[in-house]
């Protein structure tokens, strides 16, 4: 049996769940390195899919932070902006030939426009830091549950640490993109990605408002 915490320990607990919003807006405020590294951290003891990578010796995750005043910045800046466009481009062809998809897609299409209207992808170059974290393909293919995993803990743990925290979900479109394997020196196409954007948020949010347990659970 788990040692179970005590009642002062979960109520903090429930309290970080509450506090974990995605924050669009950042102060210019850098955070320690030791706290960014903490966040890392915690990626690190998320839950893996242990049958899919258990016949590589070499550890299977890796984290790449990228600093917003840095030359990998300003290198990783238009690469992202231009995966948004290509995709924007393909979504735009497939939905004229296909009116369920359409009508699926509508939210994510404005989304893509307000990207092409800001001119970049939120989130990188936005916060003080861009994490990319990679995960090591396997069999059955299930890279991004893991990787799903590991950016929550890295979402609780900024939260608990004051800081704003936002996934940047285009980053797994880019898995076999040239230009930004060669940056972050891994083998093209091996690897999962995902990408999430951290710093001090410009502002507050109210805690998180879900439906009660009681209105979306049937006990059988």
């Amino acid at each position: 049996m788990v040692s179970a915490f005590n009642e002062k320990d979960n109520e903090i607990f429930d309290k970080i769940i509450l506090k974990r919003r995605t924050y669009r807006s950042f102060g210019p405020e850098i955070p320690p390195v030791e706290t960014i590294n903490k966040i890392i951290g915690a990626g690190i003891h998320a839950p893996y899919a242990g049958a899919a990578v258990v016949s590589n010796s070499a550890y299977f995750r890796k984290f790449f932070v990228v600093d917003k005043r840095s030359k990998t910045m300003s290198a990783l800046i238009p690469l992202f902006f231009k995966e948004a466009l290509k995709m924007s481009a393909e979504l735009k062809k497939a939905i004229e030939i296909n009116e369920k998809l359409r009508e699926s897609a509508a939210g994510f299409v404005n989304r893509l426009a307000m990207i092409e209207n800001l001119g970049m992808v939120p989130g990188v170059g936005t916060a003080p830091y861009f994490i990319i974290t990679a995960e090591k393909k396997g069999f059955p293919p299930v890279e991004q549950q893991s990787l799903a995993h590991c950016m929550e803990n890295m979402w609780l743990k900024a939260t608990a640490l004051g800081l704003g925290f936002q996934l940047v979900s285009i980053t797994s479109q880019m898995t076999d993109n040239e230009e930004l394997c060669k940056i972050i020196k891994l083998k093209q196409g091996e690897w999962a990605l995902m990408g999430c954007a951290t710093g001090y948020p410009a502002d507050e949010l109210s805690d998180s408002i879900r439906p009660s347990v009681n209105e979306v659970t049937t006990w059988l």
